[in-house]
């Protein structure tokens, strides 16, 4: 019998950095077991250019990235999350649409490696940090044993996962 595969679904407000990151880092590193997706309120409409620059320079997969609209994900036809994490504290605070599915849910917020001003180097550097803090959590998150733990557990470890190292605390600037 095959293991059952679960769609994941990370927001964030431009779908241009930390969501597009999550999502090729869950596609390599969930080994198979998770479809992975990101969307956000307003997107952007293009990738992040040091985000793409960040995956390649760790092997991770960039094609079939785009920034798109959470509104997709909440279609009929859209397929049934089965977690949605929002990584930036706006989309967090925002009225999401009703997911398919009814998907656990958890707020794993992290700095905007996008908002940092200054060279080339500093700004790649911000979203290497953004990758690594994310590298983590999707790796306590794969390491779950989704099948055999309750609901209940479940979504207090999806909650601790994201008060983990770089969580962020308060709100972020609207824009």
């Amino acid at each position: 019998m095959s293991e059952r595969i679960y769609n994941v679904l990370f927001l964030c407000t431009g779908n241009s950095a930390r969501s597009v990151l999550a999502e090729s880092i869950l596609r390599k590193d969930g080994q198979g077991r998770f479809r992975s997706f990101s969307a956000g309120s307003q997107p952007k409409g293009a990738i992040n250019p040091f985000a793409i620059r960040v995956l390649q320079k760790f092997d991770y997969p960039t094609d079939d990235l785009r920034s798109k609209s959470w509104i997709e994900f909440a279609a009929a036809d859209a397929p049934p999350m089965d977690f949605v994490f929002t990584v930036c504290d706006n989309a967090a605070g925002e009225t999401c649409p009703v997911w398919p599915g009814q998907p656990m849910s958890a707020h794993w917020g992290i700095e905007d490696p996008a908002e940092v001003a200054g060279t080339d180097l500093e700004k790649e550097a911000a979203f290497v940090t953004a990758f690594r803090y994310l590298k983590n959590r999707i790796g306590a998150f794969a390491s779950l044993p989704l099948a055999s733990i309750d609901r209940l557990s479940l979504g207090a470890k999806l909650r601790e996962i994201g008060r983990g190292p770089g969580a962020t605390s308060g709100q972020e600037k609207a824009g």
